[in-house]
C-alpha cells in the first residue's frame, strides 16, 4: 500500500505544468464610416456594426439586452439593441457615419433605424436586402405540356 502511494506521488511530481496562454491586447481601430446590418425576424432583432470590409466592431440583439419570449420581437426591444450596439461602436471605434442594411420582415426594422439616428450617428444610406422568392429553380424531370 505504501509503495503505491510513493509511485503515485512521483508521477504527479514529474508532470509538467501547462504554460499559460498569452493574451494579446485588442487594438482599438479608428473607423470613421461603417455599416449596420439589421436582421429583423418576428422573434428577435440582431444588430451588427461592421467596418467597410465587413469585420464586426460590435453586435447586440434584443435577447442579449434582457428581453425574453415574445417581447424580443417588439419594436422597443429592437431600438434598445440598436442603441447599445451603436454606442459601443461609437465609444470604442469613433464611428461617425454608417450605411444601413435591413433584412427581414419583423417589427424592429424601423425602430432600429430610428435608434441609429437618435444615438447621433449620421446615416448615409438605407438599403433593404430582404431576399425575395421568385418561384425557385426549374424542378427535376421532364417538362410538362
Amino acid at each position: 500500500m505504501a509503495e503505491e502511494e510513493v509511485k503515485n506521488t512521483t508521477a504527479v511530481q514529474t508532470a509538467e505544468p501547462k504554460a499559460p496562454k498569452s493574451k494579446q491586447k485588442k487594438v482599438k481601430r479608428i473607423v470613421n464610416s461603417g455599416q449596420v446590418h439589421i436582421q429583423s425576424t418576428f422573434n428577435n432583432t440582431i444588430i451588427s456594426v461592421t467596418d467597410k470590409s465587413g469585420e464586426v466592431l460590435s453586435a447586440s440583439s434584443a435577447g442579449a439586452n434582457g428581453f425574453r419570449g415574445s417581447k424580443k420581437g417588439t419594436a422597443f426591444a429592437a431600438g434598445v439593441a440598436a442603441e447599445k450596439a451603436l454606442e459601443l461602436a461609437k465609444k470604442n471605434n469613433a464611428l461617425n457615419s454608417v450605411d444601413v442594411f435591413v433584412s427581414g420582415i419583423g417589427l424592429g426594422r424601423d425602430a432600429a433605424v430610428r435608434a441609429i439616428s437618435s444615438v447621433g450617428i449620421k446615416i448615409d444610406s438605407i438599403t433593404d436586402v430582404t431576399p425575395i422568392a421568385h418561384g425557385g429553380v426549374r424542378p427535376k424531370g421532364e417538362r410538362k405540356p
